[in-house]
């Protein structure tokens, strides 16, 4: 299947509110739309998560990350500027964001994806999409796809089909977490 073929009917799917194991920037991901209540609970059903723990999100932009989130630390600009590698940002207060998304305080995770297969989904969708890792909870993330669980693919709606035979190992991004005042503290190097 081609790259545009793929991308568009990963996109149907988020459309209609269902889930997708898709390659992300770090590890496979599953994924739906992060505004919809309905998808949301879907992938915590899918990864039998404790509804108590947030979700990661992907924008593609500065412009999208301050749609879902309340008054954004000016030193996290300055670091999205400087830093080429994927880098998840906790963020103090989200918004407009489906139940489940925000942990129990209203933080939000955050990276500004620049895979380009990731950016075509995010910009044609124009909403966040989920990124959670493609396991059960309390399981490994798988770092290709070939070591995603079988029960785990079929459980989802669509199979993304770009990068599948990808070799190249890959693992979670490094994670800040930024307060209201600006100081932070590095969560995962």
């Amino acid at each position: 299947m081609l790259f545009e073929e793929d991308s568009q009917t990963a996109l149907k799917t988020l459309r209609s509110n269902g889930v997708i194991l898709y390659p992300t920037d770090t590890i496979w991901g599953l994924g739906c739309d992060a505004t919809s209540q309905d998808a949301v609970e879907k992938i915590f059903r899918i990864k039998s998560r404790d509804e108590n723990k947030s979700l990661l999100i992907l924008v593609n932009s500065a412009q999208m990350l301050e749609r879902y989130v309340h008054d954004i630390p000016e030193a996290v600009f300055e670091l999205i500027a400087v830093t080429d590698d994927p880098l998840t940002i906790i963020y103090p207060k989200g918004k407009n964001l489906a139940k489940g998304v925000c942990s129990n305080d209203g933080s939000v995770g955050i990276r500004i994806c620049r895979d380009e297969f990731c950016n075509q989904l995010i910009s044609a969708f124009r909403k966040p999409i989920v990124s959670t890792s493609a396991n059960f909870s309390g399981k490994p993330s798988p770092q290709l796809y070939s070591e995603i669980e079988k029960n785990l693919i079929d459980s989802v709606d669509y199979v993304v089909k770009y990068h599948q035979n990808d070799r190249q190992k890959r693992s979670a991004s490094p994670v800040i977490k930024f307060n209201a005042d600006g100081s932070f503290k590095i969560i995962r190097k």
